[in-house]
């Protein structure tokens, strides 16, 4: 495993630069690496390797909303958070709905696995995003209004609401006695608890960090250590409580930005340096779990429904920014911004069929789900992440982290308008 680990961090790093050479992300080259590589076409991959895939998935992604944390300040947060909720709600269920509506049409299937194929093509993938808005954030680029930012908290916040409407839909579908209500009010309470939690481990890592002085690099590791044990935790409370665990993880970071901006700038640097391996072993991982077989068993009409959908998920955005300060050409950013599939779909991707063949049943709809979600991987990760690095570079203005915290002030009321 560690030839094959080494040759493919050679061969990736080359692929990288020589994207970058031509002005496309280098996380583009790696996806296709991890296709071609992977068991449903050259099949390069150890093995090994492919076995612990998940893991190395997780530990890559935690990485990066680490320095996700680490890098988003309250003001520019406080000046976005209602657009950052709205956000997260409105764009899956316009989705979520045109796919429910259209996929008994489109692909045979009943309204109810529609929607369980709705729910699973609503959630955007921080994989892909988050690393492009820490990239812009770094050269200030969009900061001024918070633009970065905004597509970083949302697209987290999205997963979790759509994983539980996924939750819904397949029990309903499974016929498990579940309580809906339960399960929509498990929304606020994961997110309020992931933030609470990771606030709160936050802090006391600061405390011990100041009092202690540990070397960064022993202050990233035990960090990154945490992290995983958090995610860890929300398996086993995941029958009992909901918990939000990548939100937990972002907040580690933004805490620890709160109270010492220079240690917080520090354990960024550090992740940074961590994040490129971890961003190898994402994107290629990532690549090597798309069946591009099955896939193209969707057809055009998979691809359809798939556009189809992303076009009601444009136009929810559109709507959530209607009343913000982003001019029309930043509103377009955020569109594009809110368009790639990766980590959830095959994450979930395969989990109708696996309960459809548990219940013995007709596994036909199943395969078509799965097929459509890694459709959709295959469609939208690539081209999306192109398009943001393009749109971003054209679109986003630079700026200071200065203008961006003025332009957080200027948004607050002032002294006469609290009286």
């Amino acid at each position: 495993m560690a030839v094959g680990l080494a040759e493919l961090i050679i061969v990736c790093l080359i692929v990288d630069w020589a994207f970058r050479r031509i002005k496309v992300p280098g996380l583009i080259g790696m996806l296709f690496v991890g296709m071609l590589a992977g068991p449903y076409v050259f099949d390069l991959l150890e093995p090994e390797l492919l076995g612990i895939s998940a893991d190395l998935r997780l530990i890559a992604l935690i990485v990066i909303l680490l320095r996700a944390g680490l890098e988003v300040s309250r003001n520019v947060l406080n000046r976005v958070g209602k657009m950052v909720l709205v956000l997260s709600v409105v764009p899956a269920l316009f989705e979520i709905a045109v796919v429910t509506l259209l996929g008994p049409h489109l692909l045979g299937l009943t309204y109810l696995e529609s929607a369980i194929l709705g729910a699973i093509l609503g959630a955007v993938s921080p994989a892909v995003v988050v690393p492009l808005m820490i990239d812009f954030i770094e050269r200030r680029k969009g900061v001024g209004k918070g633009i970065p930012t905004l597509v970083l908290a949302a697209s987290a916040i999205d997963d979790v609401f759509v994983i539980v409407i996924f939750s819904v839909f397949l029990g309903i579908y499974s016929g498990q006695s579940i309580s809906i209500a339960w399960q929509l009010a498990g929304i606020p309470i994961s997110i309020l608890l992931g933030v609470a939690v990771g606030l709160g481990v936050g802090f006391v890592l600061f405390r011990l960090f100041s009092h202690f002085n540990p070397r960064a690099t022993k202050r990233a590791l035990i960090i990154l250590g945490i992290s995983v044990l958090l995610v860890h935790i929300e398996k086993l409370l995941e029958n009992l409580v909901p918990f939000a665990s990548l939100l937990a993880v972002m907040g580690v970071g933004f805490i620890i930005l709160e109270k010492n901006e220079h240690m917080a700038h520090e354990l960024s640097a550090k992740f940074s340096k961590i994040w490129v391996l971890a961003e190898i072993i994402l994107f290629t991982m990532v690549g090597g779990q798309v069946n591009i077989h099955v896939a193209l068993d969707t057809g055009l009409m998979g691809a359809a429904l798939i556009f189809l959908g992303l076009i009601a998920r444009s136009l929810g955005t559109f709507l959530c920014l209607l009343r913000s300060e982003l001019n029309l050409h930043e509103r377009l950013f955020v569109i594009v911004a809110y368009l790639p599939k990766a980590t959830v779909q095959a994450a979930i991707g395969a989990a109708p069929l696996a309960a459809m063949q548990l219940a013995g049943v007709n596994t036909g709809p199943g395969e078509i789900i799965l097929a459509s979600a890694v459709l959709s991987i295959l469609l939208t990760a690539p081209l999306g992440a192109w398009a943001i690095a393009v749109t971003g570079e054209r679109v986003l203005v630079e700026g200071t982290a200065g203008e961006a915290r003025n332009a957080a002030l200027e948004s607050m009321p002032h002294g006469e308008d609290l009286i």
